[in-house]
């Protein structure tokens, strides 16, 4: 799979871009190269255009990778499966270290020094090319319930990965939570106690 591009981490997981391998052996049409920050955008370009454009450029790309695939795949034939092929192919080309569970700096966010432990590629580049994945899929035709970027293999893989980072790396991926203004909870009126009937008192 000779020019399959190499997923790039980023800070910002909705810019996370692909690079490709450039063998002189490939045709040119298939040497994409796909980056988040890409030079051909503006920099002034709304967010919204940089999302579109990344994803035009990976379903490019994992169209590319299903050609290449041996035997080549159908985007018809193309299940969850796939779909988790794929990105365990692009960890051969990851940047984030992610420690294991006998390495020294195990759950260390700083480690002081180098270790040989793999790179992988990070959940949060993971889960930012699923959602445009998933998007396009449906915008090129497919069925929502035929999504293979949305199966739930696909979902628990991403979610093991997350867990599995967060405790290799000593960081946490746990979403922020917006404050929510306090509500003003008006208590119910307390009924007055009423003597049990019989006992009712009178007044002279």
């Amino acid at each position: 799979m000779d020019s399959i591009p190499e997923l790039m981490e980023s800070s910002n997981s909705e810019n996370t871009g692909m690079s490709t391998d450039t063998s002189t052996n490939n045709n040119n049409n298939n040497n994409l190269v796909l980056v988040g920050s890409s030079s051909s955008s503006s920099v002034s370009a709304p967010s919204s255009s940089r999302y579109e454009n990344q994803k035009r450029r990976d379903w490019n790309t994992f169209g590319q990778y299903l050609k290449n695939h041996r035997p080549p795949l159908s985007l018809s034939r193309c299940s969850g499966a796939h779909v988790l092929e794929f990105l365990r192919y692009l960890d051969q080309f990851g940047k984030t270290k992610v420690h294991t569970p006998i390495c020294p700096f195990f759950g260390h966010p700083n480690p002081p020094a180098p270790c040989p432990c793999p790179l992988r590629q990070a959940w949060g580049s993971l889960d930012a090319l699923i959602g445009r994945l998933r998007a396009a899929f449906e915008e090129n035709g497919g069925k929502p319930e035929a999504n293979p970027f949305g199966a739930r293999a696909v979902r628990l893989y991403l979610r093991e990965v997350r867990d599995l980072q967060s405790k290799a790396r000593g960081i946490s991926y746990e979403k922020k939570k917006r404050k929510r203004p306090p509500q003003q909870l008006t208590a119910p009126p307390v009924p007055q106690q009423l003597p049990p009937p019989g006992h009712a008192t009178h007044h002279q």
